[in-house]
């Protein structure tokens, strides 16, 4: 049957009508933008603990094709994402620091924020080395739990680093010098930044306050005075510690993941580990540790998206699977790859909270004088 021109115009016109309010309708709503056609780019800043799933191909790939996003994400430290007007002023459309604290303190900083969410967790713990770790169980500081797996009783060896005992006397007679932890720069990176919580809040006997800081500021001074360098961010002291090993970097804090997932990227390179190394990397677990939460702040409209598809069960399967990433109550994923098993404690009961922003913001600034 043939059509008329009548019709064929109105045809036309609404087709061109249905288009242009498409296209209105789409750049009006930008998160849904990114489902349709191209893939939608979203920049922003994450910490360098994720720098390895933000690259992982699988994941770049589920991203895109299921739910049409790219992540331009570049490297910071979580505390100075949230603070620094040199990255806030780039316009980022997301910041993905790891700690829940951080997001009320990119609120004082001005930040407006469309939504927030943890995506995992992963508790701080600390790395050494087999035969470090074996000297502290001798000396009464640690326990082994199974495999290259420690807990060390925190306060025990904070007090002894405060008193500046040596090495020897912690059970490692052949490292030089007094024993001292080394984590991030607390003022830029987040595993220094809950380090110093943690160290604040245990040394106090409870969960630091403003008026009870003044009476332990002085010993968690200490504790870093005694670290020497902080490196800016958690993969990059990360990288030391592997590079150093056991007589440059002895003891480190890190995130839990963050030996699991060096090992799953080439597991070749740990069996010659295994086999051939003097010493071998081990987790250490304090106790009581904090848990990291990892929380991905929206401040576009556009990016609130991206926390849908991170917590999607597809995107932390990956998380864990590739990573080593809990999710966001902490919990294990199904993947149980021997690699993850046998290096993870599955359930942490001895957590402590983290202090306030206020409380956290002052601290800093003690250490940074």
């Amino acid at each position: 049957m043939a059509i008329s021109r009548r019709a064929l115009g109105i045809g036309l016109l609404a087709t061109s009508a249905a288009a242009t309010g498409g296209y209105v309708y789409l750049n009006e709503h930008p998160e849904i933008a990114g489902k349709f056609g191209s893939p939608k780019q979203l920049f922003g800043f994450a910490g360098g603990e994720k720098e390895g799933f933000i690259g992982n191909t699988r994941v770049r790939d589920l991203l895109a094709r299921r739910f049409g996003l790219v992540l331009d994400a570049r490297r910071a430290g979580s505390v100075e994402m949230v603070r620094e007007r040199a990255l806030l002023d780039q316009k980022p459309q997301f910041l993905w620091p790891s700690s829940s604290v951080l997001v009320e303190v990119a609120r004082t900083s001005g930040v407006k924020i469309s939504r927030d969410q943890v995506i995992f967790n992963s508790p701080i713990v600390l790395y050494s080395w087999d035969r470090i770790a074996d000297g502290l169980v001798k000396a009464g500081f640690a326990e082994p739990a199974g495999g290259p797996r420690y807990t060390i009783d925190l306060m025990k060896l904070l007090k002894a680093i405060i008193a500046g005992e040596s090495w020897a006397s912690l059970g490692v007679s052949d490292l030089f010098g007094r024993a001292r932890i080394v984590s991030t720069d607390p003022n830029r990176s987040n595993s220094g930044f809950m380090f110093a919580g943690l160290a604040a809040s245990l040394l106090s006997g409870d969960v630091i306050a403003l008026d009870t800081l003044p009476r332990i500021d002085g010993d968690v001074a200490t504790v870093f005075k005694r670290m020497g360098f902080k490196p800016p961010s958690s993969g990059k002291l990360f990288d030391d510690y592997i590079a150093g090993g056991a007589g440059a970097q002895p003891l480190i804090v890190g995130y839990e993941n963050q030996l699991v997932e060096w090992v799953l990227q080439d597991p070749d390179r740990w069996k010659r580990v295994e086999a051939n190394a003097p010493a071998k990397p081990v987790i250490i677990y304090p106790k009581p540790t904090a848990f990291s939460a990892h929380p991905l702040i929206s401040i576009e409209r556009g990016a609130d998206e991206l926390i849908d598809a991170l917590t999607s069960e597809a995107v932390l399967e990956l998380a864990w699977e590739d990573h080593g990433f809990r999710g966001p109550l902490g919990t294990i994923g199904k993947a149980r790859n021997p690699l993850l098993q046998s290096r993870l404690i599955d359930r942490i009961d001895a957590v402590l909270s983290m202090p306030d922003a206020p409380v956290m913001m002052a601290l800093l600034d003690h250490l940074a004088a």
